[in-house]
């Protein structure tokens, strides 16, 4: 889906702090080692939305290295005055979007380095006039995508359980929302054990590459006993 000459569709991807990100897990990496996954994450993220070629896409952030990666990869960095998290960076572009006049609006975050340029089409080819597309989290209780006709067609507020929350929203709106499972799309980094789910799925990212190197390291901390991380 492309856009023509005006911006038919927008995908907005927030970024709070790559240098301090991904706080649980102090555990396993330190705070230049989350710093480095972070950066390899959005990076892949953004690769992968290039590769879909959807429209317009926005880096939220008030971070100058997120807004340095953003704009080698293709995307534009929208300047946050202040970092008020996940849901307030949507707001601000799902507003902007509106007030743009931009048709199709997305949302994926900036931490799910297996999203493939297909599940991306996905979601922004499902998405209708008054049936929004909701794409669960791996768990199943937060929300990892989002699309919208219009921008502002709903609010979206960010957090398990999200997922549950953004169906209660849409239905009270009287919209239709349409669930749809993307399994790249779904698995988000937060905790320790999604980082061997990152090494399980063997994708040809910069985030798995880096996780290769820090295999060995790993492995004690990020598998249930008897469940090892599995070698190439």
């Amino acid at each position: 889906m492309k856009i023509g000459a005006g911006p038919r569709l927008v995908v907005a991807v927030p970024i709070k702090d790559l240098t301090h990100a991904k706080q649980r897990l102090t555990s396993v990496l330190c705070v230049g080692e989350r710093g480095e996954l972070a950066r390899a994450m959005l990076g892949d993220v953004l690769r992968a939305l290039a590769a879909a070629d959807l429209g317009r896409v926005w880096v939220v952030t008030r971070d100058p290295a997120a807004a340095a990666i953003a704009r080698a990869l293709g995307a534009e960095p929208v300047a946050e005055a202040e970092n008020r998290g996940h849901t307030a960076a949507v707001a601000l572009a799902q507003a902007e979007a509106a007030r743009r006049g931009v048709r199709v609006f997305l949302t994926v975050p900036g931490d799910v380095p297996c999203v493939t340029a297909d599940e991306l089409r996905q979601l922004a080819e499902g998405v209708r006039e008054g049936a929004p597309v909701l794409v669960p989290s791996r768990s199943g209780l937060g929300t990892n995508g989002v699309a919208l006709a219009p921008p502002d067609a709903m609010a979206l507020t960010f957090g398990e359980p999200s997922f549950a929350r953004h169906l209660e929203t849409a239905r009270q709106r009287g919209l239709i929302p349409r669930v749809l499972t993307l399994p790249g799309l779904g698995l988000d980094v937060d905790a320790p054990e999604d980082l061997a789910a990152i090494l399980a799925e063997r994708t040809d990212t910069e985030t798995q590459r880096l996780l290769e190197r820090w295999r060995a390291r790993l492995a004690p901390v990020t598998t249930k006993p008897g469940s090892p991380i599995p070698t190439r």
